[in-house]
């Protein structure tokens, strides 16, 4: 999933009050009330944000902030815990038959829709398997918007037929001749399956993607394309408003599914509001007044005042909690490797040469970010894989230097003026390019610095309208391949004017697809992971990206909120989240 860092808004401050839930004896201030186990309900969860939110339509989400609000909204039929194994959702089980090719879904019979007006009296209606088949073909139907058919496309049986033919109706202005993906079968209201072309072994974990939130088809027919901000789904709380750059509120769903071990109905808050402060700073300032309940990502400039050098918090700072996790995730820069300048794997590789990321690390991230990234793209915490076999880029100067003569560019006369799109603001973000800007300038690279709103910085990599931009990779799930695919050559489009959300780069390697396929078939997780290996160093060699550093999460939390857990992908979970003022 791609994720983003930190821009600069005018801070606002919002007065909020904490509402009260059910019934029951008061606890301290606030209204919250006593449930079973110790736990208290009730209250307004309020946290932020860096960056605005894409949309609130699962099709079109590839963005992490998009996900964190998405996540509260919806369900899955399969999620994944804080320790990043799986367990049952709306599917209760499920089977997968001996050759991977058929996975049978047993669903809830308990749950409801969110209220609202695209129901028969505004009441939501039963959750049944024809609800998983439509919105899993939404994810294929590009007239959706859709960012994720790269996903489905090649494994599903039925997939690629029912893209081609949308695709090719579209042209040719006509309604389609398939209606169905033929690898979506409801079997019965409780009952689904999908079969596969091909055996892929991470397939499951695609159940727990953004794209596979379950959606009622009666909210996309009554919302059409406002249904991105007219969110329905079964989550654990329901959408109430959104004010684009400022705030995001959703209230408790009283008619949730899921109960805690001690019998309470959860949610216990009684709503969710994101904030969307984008200055590091200023959300630091915002939760020392209280004003937000936590603070993702410390600014560097001020990590050695919070933190001390064993990574606890320094006397101011000691009311507070810290939460830290190496992560799932890679930070980069991307090269558009089909444009005229990035085109020569020398140039590429003259650029990773060129950056110090030790020197970034110690002075720009001031020890708040994991590693270097000197192997691969895949983290070295990735579980069963050896990521630090793979031979990447260290700092060397006279290296780069060789690398732009040999291409043709002598101390760089001659290279052309580069344009580095990042997304739009403050933050580190800004001060890792300047220090890149920097740091190219000692091979004869000039690089100017373009800065864009997240959301139309992602459109145009999308679309691939730059040839240099930042990014980076959050784990959509603990396997290698969720970073692999983005070197996938069948991932990019054979129309270049189409958009190439994953393979944002457009590198193709035929030896690297081969390797790669024989991976997602291969079921011995040590087989596989060897074939990972070998695939990934062609990439690297290839640098289809300029690889920066692995990062490290760190999160302050107020002493009173309670179950707000950090995984190392940076999930956002509140169906157990309380707080304890």
């Amino acid at each position: 999933m791609k994720i983003k860092f930190m821009t600069t808004l005018t801070p606002l401050i919002i007065i909020f009050l904490i509402s009260f839930i059910g019934c029951g004896k008061k606890s301290g201030d606030d209204n919250l009330v006593e449930l079973k186990g110790g736990i208290k309900g009730g209250g307004i969860m309020i946290t932020n944000e860096n960056e605005n939110i894409r949309g609130l339509d699962p099709v079109g989400m590839n963005d992490v902030v998009s996900h964190h609000v998405s996540h509260q909204l919806y369900d899955l039929l399969i999620d994944l815990d804080t320790n990043l194994q799986l367990k049952p959702m709306l599917a209760k089980k499920w089977e997968i038959t001996p050759d991977g090719l058929t996975y049978t879904f047993h669903l809830r019979n308990d749950v409801l829709f969110h209220d609202n007006p695209c129901f028969p009296g505004g009441k939501g209606r039963k959750f049944v398997a024809e609800d998983v088949k439509y919105s899993f073909t939404r994810v294929l139907d590009t007239r959706t918007g859709s960012l994720g058919f790269d996903f489905y496309k090649n494994y599903v049986e039925g997939a690629k037929e029912f893209n081609d033919e949308i695709t090719k109706s579209l042209n040719e202005s006509r309604e389609p001749k398939l209606k169905d993906v033929s690898g979506y079968k409801v079997i019965d209201d409780t009952t689904f399956q999908i079969r596969l072309t091909k055996p892929f072994a991470p397939f499951i974990y695609y159940m727990c993607l953004g794209f596979a939130y379950i959606v009622p088809k009666e909210a996309v027919d009554k919302y059409g394309k406002d249904f991105f901000q007219n969110p329905v789904g079964t989550g654990p709380f329901v959408f109430e408003n959104w004010t684009p750059d400022l705030e995001l509120n959703m209230k408790r769903n009283p008619n949730y599914w899921d109960k805690d071990v001690h019998g309470n109905s959860i949610p216990y808050l009684s709503g969710v509001k994101f904030r969307f402060v984008k200055d590091l700073s200023q959300q630091l300032l915002e939760f020392r007044n209280g004003n937000i309940y936590d603070s993702y990502r410390i600014p560097n400039e001020l990590f050695k005042t919070i933190v001390t050098e064993e990574k606890t918090l320094t006397p101011e700072y000691s009311k507070f909690v810290v939460q830290r996790k190496t992560a799932l995730a890679t930070q980069y820069y991307g090269f558009l490797v089909t444009s005229k300048t990035f085109s020569d794997v020398r140039v590429r590789q003259a650029f990773n040469y060129a950056v110090d990321r030790d020197k970034i690390l110690k002075y720009v991230m001031q020890g708040s970010a994991s590693d270097p990234a000197i192997y691969g793209l895949v983290p070295p915490v990735t579980p069963n894989y050896n990521a630090k076999r793979i031979k990447g880029y260290s700092f060397d100067l006279q290296k780069a230097k060789q690398l732009m003569s040999d291409a043709g560019y002598p101390g760089g006369e001659g290279f052309p003026e580069v344009t580095l799109n990042i997304n739009e603001g403050g933050g580190r973000n800004t001060q890792i390019a300047e220090a890149v800007q920097d740091m190219l300038k000692e091979i004869g690279v000039t690089v100017k610095l373009q800065l864009l709103q997240f959301a139309q910085h992602l459109d145009n990599i999308d679309a691939g309208r730059t040839d240099f931009y930042r990014l980076g990779w959050n784990a959509d799930y603990p396997d290698p391949e969720t970073f692999l695919n983005l070197f996938y050559g069948k991932n990019v489009p054979a129309n270049p004017k189409d958009k190439s959300p994953i393979n944002s780069f457009r590198y193709k390697n035929p030896k690297f697809d081969e390797l790669f396929e024989k991976a997602i078939a291969t079921t011995d997780i040590k087989e596989r992971n060897k074939l990972y290996e070998e695939a990934e160093q062609l990439a690297v060699n290839d640098a289809p990206m300029l690889f920066l550093y692995y990062d490290e999460d760190w999160r302050l939390v107020q002493s009173f909120v309670r179950d707000y857990a950090l995984d190392p992908m940076h999930r956002v979970n509140m169906r157990f989240t309380w707080l304890d003022k």
